[in-house]
């Protein structure tokens, strides 16, 4: 499986939505296909380039598929690896959102963010959603819970056991840590006290983590 190519940037070509360039290595050039957002940032023809590579194997073709960072690439098979979402989705999401801002719209979740990637609806932003919030979580947003865990000023002043009682409702209804601590944040800033009762804090966080995606 090719994993990794290094070379000459030959023949930038965009059919359609799907856009790519012949990579040409030491005598040998690759098709490759990469997202419009990286298609856009490439250097001239004759540049050198490196890229990370999925190679998709089917029956009637084979597919190079290439990133400028390894980070991307193992989004793009988290991605592929969901019910419903293809290659070319996946690459749609890829190319119209960052990386940070993609991985931001899944966890939250933003769906009508994630729609706005060519040929997103919203069941697919809902499965995305459900599939790959925890996992995605974990691996790119685990050093922003560790510090905001940390940070006690990054919280609102509720008593650990308050906390603890509304953290452990939240989570019971398969809210997610980082969405929680978003919504205590957020209530706290609309001016929630500390004084207020436990059973305040849950339904102004339940009021705030089902607000309209904006």
């Amino acid at each position: 499986m090719i994993g990794w190519l290094q070379g000459d940037i030959a023949d930038p070509w965009q059919h359609d939505k799907r856009c790519g360039l012949l990579l040409l290595c030491r005598g040998v050039g690759y098709e490759v296909q990469v997202s419009q957002r990286d298609w856009r940032r490439l250097p001239p023809p004759g540049s050198p380039l490196a890229l990370h590579i999925h190679q998709s194997i089917r029956e009637d073709a084979w597919t190079l598929y290439g990133f400028t960072a390894r980070q991307e690439r193992d989004l793009f098979r988290d991605l592929v690896a969901v019910s419903g979402v293809g290659p070319q989705m996946a690459m749609g999401l890829l190319g119209a959102l960052e990386m940070e801002e993609l991985v931001q719209a899944i966890v939250q979740p933003d769906l009508r963010r994630l729609c706005q990637a060519p040929g997103v609806g919203k069941r697919t932003a809902e499965r995305l959603a459900v599939e790959l919030r925890v996992r995605l979580q974990e691996r790119y947003l685990g050093a922003v819970e560790t510090a905001a865990e940390a940070d006690p000023e990054q919280l609102p002043g509720l008593a650990d056991g308050s906390r603890d009682d509304i953290c452990g409702t939240l989570v019971s209804l398969g809210f997610a840590d980082l969405e929680i601590h978003r919504a205590l944040r957020a209530v706290a800033s609309q001016g929630l006290t500390a004084e207020a009762s436990t059973e305040d804090w849950i339904r102004d966080c339940l009021r705030w983590l089902s607000r309209p995606a904006a």
